[in-house]
């Protein structure tokens, strides 16, 4: 079992399941309170990384592409500080986060996990129901339907349509495009079999207005992931948004009988790789048993 338990808060693993708990200090942001102990299965890990600071430093658990609906619905749309994946280390605690890297590192190995993008998802979505408070209504998401209802900022041709219901069944998608600048963002639900229209979000009866509010962005990367977890997984393209970063891919290296030369700086995705290829290799039968555990204490010494 490795942990690391700081005021940020707790990861703990058992060889199987890493299990992130977030900490009650005033500093922990209220998004990852709100969405409370998550339980990543270690064939949803892609990497792992502790990066050192002056003051202590960060752990930094990287998923695998589509392995959380979570993860999908917030990347690129929230601050580092509110992801749940991420850790901050205090000066006294480096050394278990150090010694937690390595262990997660050598089940992804023995285990042989793959780095590339999951066919479908591997951990569930935030708990029902969630309530986003938007700036021109409110969404409401029970797991079989998205209610919408207006508030008194509504524009009057948006607020005469009624509340709205849509159910999960006739969902198409969701398009979140956060607050930018002096920019309102808005949450568009794409019903099937509706024409496509282009009305302002505004003015759309399927869209709420996002005004910006931490409340507000909170609450629908929680709604977001909720529905996600609830339509089919995605063959191809993440959520739909002009703020989507793109996908971040893994190269492929040439394997060799030896110990791969370490990478040039800290890359610990870099290291992955290669502790993947010398698995490969021993899997295969090119290396024996002890040249397998040589070359990789050599790899993770000269990391």
């Amino acid at each position: 079992m490795a942990e690391v338990m700081v005021r940020d808060g707790t990861w703990t693993f058992d060889g199987e399941i890493l299990r992130i708990v977030p900490g009650r200090d005033r500093s922990v942001k209220k998004l990852r309170q709100l969405l409370g102990e998550v339980r990543v299965p270690l064939e949803a890990v892609a990497g792992i990384a502790y990066e050192p600071g002056r003051k202590g430093g960060r752990l930094r658990l990287r998923l695998r592409e589509g392995a959380d609906p979570f993860n999908q619905a917030a990347l690129g749309r929230i601050a580092d500080t509110s992801d749940p994946y991420q850790l901050v280390v205090d000066a006294d605690r480096t050394g278990a986060a150090e010694y937690f890297v390595d262990e997660v590192r050598n089940a992804l190995v023995i285990e042989q996990v793959p780095d590339g993008p999951s066919e479908r998802y591997l951990m569930p979505g935030p708990a029902l129901p969630v309530v986003v408070p938007a700036g021109d209504g409110t969404a409401t998401f029970d797991g079989e339907s998205i209610r919408l209802e207006w508030s008194w900022s509504t524009e009057e041709g948006k607020k005469s349509a009624g509340p709205q219901r849509i159910a999960l069944k006739d969902l198409n998608g969701v398009e979140w495009f956060p607050t930018s600048g002096l920019e309102n963002g808005y949450l568009r639900f794409h019903v099937k079999g509706a024409a496509p229209h282009k009305l302002a979000p505004k003015h759309d009866p399927h869209c709420l207005v996002l005004w910006g509010f931490d409340k507000e962005t909170r609450t629908t990367a929680l709604l977001v992931a909720a529905i996600l977890a609830r339509l089919p997984h995605p063959s191809g393209p993440r959520l739909s948004s002009a703020a989507e970063p793109p996908a971040i891919e893994a190269t492929a290296t040439s394997a060799a009988p030896a110990a791969p030369a370490p990478s040039s700086g800290h890359d610990p995705d870099s290291l992955l790789r290669r502790l993947r290829e010398l698995g490969d290799l021993h899997k295969d039968g090119i290396l024996t048993d002890e040249e397998f555990t040589t070359a990789k204490q050599a790899l993770l010494r000269r990391f």
